[in-house]
């Protein structure tokens, strides 16, 4: 922080150990933590979201459980949460450190620019519903810009952030007054091969660790299916097993596939960060 840094974030791909280099290092600047993760602010969803709170211990962490289960929390939110917490933590003296895998809050935590409350546009929808997964992406990343950049991970997140990307073309995002300005971007780094394996071990203690009784536990409670295939990814693929549209086997199949697919994804969304200009120093977890 000597070197006029004013936060740093520590990112990577999931499974790659970021969490506890960031721990780590909270403990060594008097530091707390920042959650840069889209899911991990829902109560409730804990096993599949991989809080391991844990982990954490005596180090102070905002931004996780903030908000119910089902509630479909966006990126505007998040980034007036952000710099709620991140200036309550540096008024009082300690050190930030944002930690997450999700490029799109990521940039909304650090790009410095308000993100406008974007009304939804139901004709839009309706238009962008009608085509494919890939001429979507097409469309978004023709307009996509640093502050509004999404994970393809849902089909209604796709079409959300193009209904984002459309508005901001006719109204300008304006500067925040109490973002950080200067951040360090240190980068957790794992081979593929080392990534894949790590993932699907930890797949399998998840499921060990109850990740199906979890999700079924949230339908239970009243979640309609259709809120947790919101979520993606392990409530995705959970919630096809126990509607009865996957059989068991499938289930874990098609999910680990999934998350590997999304890690890659992820590190597709640093490298495009990086040709943006952004440095991020890149380190082997221990």
């Amino acid at each position: 922080m000597d070197g006029g840094y004013d936060l740093i974030c520590v990112l990577g791909p999931t499974a790659s150990g970021k969490t506890r280099y960031a721990v780590q290092l909270a403990r060594t600047l008097d530091g707390e933590i920042l959650s840069g993760d889209s899911r991990q602010v829902y109560r409730g969803m804990d096993i599949g979201t991989g809080k391991d709170l844990a982990e954490y211990g005596e180090v102070p962490y905002h931004l996780i459980d903030i908000v119910d289960a089902g509630t479909k929390y966006n990126i505007f939110q998040y980034q007036h949460d952000f710099e709620r917490a991140y200036r309550d933590i540096v008024e009082r003296g300690r050190t930030p450190i944002l930690c997450g895998g999700s490029g799109l809050y990521i940039e909304a935590a650090t790009c410095g620019y308000h993100l406008p409350d974007v009304p939804p546009d139901p004709a839009l929808r309706a238009e962008l519903e009608t085509l494919p997964t890939e001429t979507l992406i097409a469309r978004y990343e023709a307009l996509r810009t640093p502050h509004n950049t999404t994970d393809y991970d849902t089909r209604q997140r796709l079409i959300r952030a193009l209904e984002i990307a459309v508005y901001e073309t006719t109204h300008p995002v304006t500067r925040t007054a109490f973002l950080p300005r200067n951040t360090r971007y240190i980068g957790i780094a794992v081979s593929r091969e080392e990534r894949n394996a790590r993932i699907d071990r930890r797949l399998r203690t998840r499921l060990d660790e109850g990740l199906v009784e979890e999700v079924r536990g949230l339908l239970e409670s009243g979640l309609r299916p259709e809120d947790l295939l919101y979520y993606g990814l392990e409530y995705k693929y959970v919630t096809l097993y126990l509607t009865g549209a996957l059989a068991y086997d499938e289930m874990v199949d098609r999910l680990q596939t999934a998350i590997h697919q999304f890690a890659k994804r992820q590190m597709t969304w640093f490298r495009g960060m990086e040709r943006k200009g952004i440095k991020i120093e890149w380190i082997s977890p221990a």
